[in-house]
């Protein structure tokens, strides 16, 4: 099982189920809870709601393991290496940033990326290290 875990598709199925999460509260095509929101706050405000609370649950799931996971440094470090990447692909002119989506569609990329990191990176450490996390006593 951990093999599964740690493989590239666990780490690929985290990756999308953070970018969704996030692109899900916001996202510049106009389709997101940010938009769904503004339209008209008091239409479907149960709805809302709900949904809201959803995504925050996702969303604090998701921040509290990447947290207890890498940490400040390790979320610095993640950040720092992304950025870096998004600038060589800069240089090499494979990416232009002149426009203000292509800049969201980054930041949801590298967040998502980071979340991924923090959700996966237990897995790694056991494997790399056999080092095991507190909370993964019970497995």
């Amino acid at each position: 099982m951990a093999s599964k875990q740690l493989g590239f598709g666990g780490f690929a199925l985290r990756w999308v189920a953070a970018l969704a999460l996030t692109a899900s509260i916001f996202n510049p095509t106009g389709y997101s809870y940010v938009h769904w929101l503004s339209q008209s706050l008091s239409e479907q405000l149960p709805l809302k709601v709900l949904a809201g609370l959803v995504l925050l649950i996702g969303l604090i799931i998701f921040f509290r393991a990447t947290w207890r996971s890498i940490g400040a440094l390790g979320i610095v470090l993640v950040v720092g290496l992304m950025a870096t990447l998004v600038w060589l692909l800069v240089d090499l002119q494979l990416l232009t940033i002149d426009a203000g989506h292509v800049l969201t569609w980054i930041g949801l990329v590298v967040t998502a990326t980071v979340l991924a990191v923090g959700m996966s990176w237990s897995h790694v450490r056991r494997r790399i290290t056999g080092q095991v996390d507190g909370d993964d006593l019970g497995d």
